[in-house]
């Protein structure tokens, strides 16, 4: 995170601050001035983890009954507009508590995780889930990104997180089954730059995979994967990104196939499916998405490609053999997308602040490159 700049940090500090038109929840009065990077994108999460409105729900009611406040259907994951994101504001908590245990935050991140993660909650979701007309609910983005939630704890020794991640056990064996049940029914990959892709869902379920030892799962995505991409070439970059797009649809495969693929191959699969990564070390030629106007949710979404090509960039640089020429564009390209993308990282509109800080904290931990390339 050296590499972000005193004026970066300095403009994610001012951002932090409460805006004008009341579009997050008040910080606590005695709450610490956040002192690292990631401490400011948690500040954003603390803000609207527990805040229920407004609230955009995926929500199949099969009887009157089913007409409930959002805290009531889903009382863990109520809060930032929407169940998956959530989700993914609960996993950059606890990403904070895994890899700085010391932040000044801890204590009211430690409060809020309690608060959401107990036994009575979970087994509210894990109805919810379950109920009739729901197996497709948050498939496959949310329930990726709950699987990741897992890993995070899974991989702590602390006590605390650990006895989470048992809490979170009984819906975390209710999504694989169902992810199980639903990969050889799924006939072909779906290639949107949205919440329906599956390379990008694909990749965190592989990396919780590999990461709990469920070895079934890891080998059904790994067949599923080969079998949609290994014959892909010429991924058409330039038609990208799509107006409303917060995942690059070839470069989010590119970085899944990385998981699945052995060194060598991989670095001559990339060169068939994009060619048009240079080798002179220019970080021009993918150029970032560019917003309009931050406050409308659609639109928004781009300042979340940014992020998410950078990490994806990063990603696909570390799966390559060294010396290889092009990886001095791929990481000159992802500089420039983190140096865009983390900018956007605010608190000034809530269609944003609900969920970029999630992206902005995968990206800037690199939570999904092994810890010895993250190294490199």
């Amino acid at each position: 995170m050296k590499h972000l700049g005193v004026g970066l940090a300095a403009l994610l500090l001012a951002a932090c601050s409460n805006s004008e038109d009341g579009t997050t929840e008040s910080a606590p009065s005695d709450r610490p001035a956040p002192e690292t990077v990631v401490d400011r994108f948690a500040v954003l999460a603390l803000d609207c983890v527990h805040r229920e409105y407004p609230n955009k729900i995926s929500h199949v009611m099969q009887s009157a009954d089913d007409v409930q406040a959002p805290s009531e259907l889903t009382p863990a994951f109520y809060g930032c507009f929407d169940w998956h994101s959530s989700v993914h504001g609960h996993w950059l908590l606890s990403r904070v508590l895994t890899t700085q245990p010391d932040s000044v935050l801890a204590d009211e991140i430690r409060t809020k995780l309690a608060k959401s993660f107990t036994e009575e909650n979970l087994a509210a979701e894990l109805a919810y889930y379950e109920a009739e007309g729901r197996r497709s609910f948050e498939r496959p983005y949310g329930i990726a990104w709950y699987l990741q939630l897992v890993l995070e704890l899974e991989e702590s020794d602390d006590p605390e997180l650990t006895e989470w991640r048992d809490t979170l056990r009984p819906l975390e064996d209710a999504i694989v089954a169902q992810v199980r049940d639903w990969l050889p029914k799924l006939s072909y990959p779906i290639r949107l730059g949205t919440h329906n892709q599956t390379a990008f869902a694909f990749g965190l379920m592989l990396d919780y995979a590999d990461g709990v030892g469920n070895q079934e799962l890891a080998s059904e995505l790994r067949e599923k994967t080969l079998a949609f991409h290994r014959g892909d070439v010429n991924c058409p970059l330039a038609y990208e990104p799509s107006g409303e797009d917060f995942l690059s649809p070839c470069l989010m495969e590119a970085d899944l196939m990385r998981r699945v693929m052995a060194q060598n191959e991989y670095a001559a699969w990339l060169g068939e499916f994009l060619p048009q990564i240079p080798s002179d070390g220019s970080g021009d030629w993918l150029e970032p998405g560019v917003v309009l106007d931050a406050s409308d949710g659609k639109l928004v979404h781009l300042d979340g490609v940014n992020l998410s090509r950078a990490w994806a960039l990063e990603g696909i640089a570390s799966a390559l053999p060294e010396g290889d020429q092009r990886i001095g564009a791929l990481l000159a390209s992802a500089e420039v997308h983190r140096e865009t993308g983390v900018a956007a990282v605010s608190d000034e509109h809530y269609s944003g602040s609900h969920w970029l800080a999630s992206f902005a904290t995968y990206l800037t931990t690199k939570r999904g490159i092994a810890a010895e390339q993250a190294s490199n």
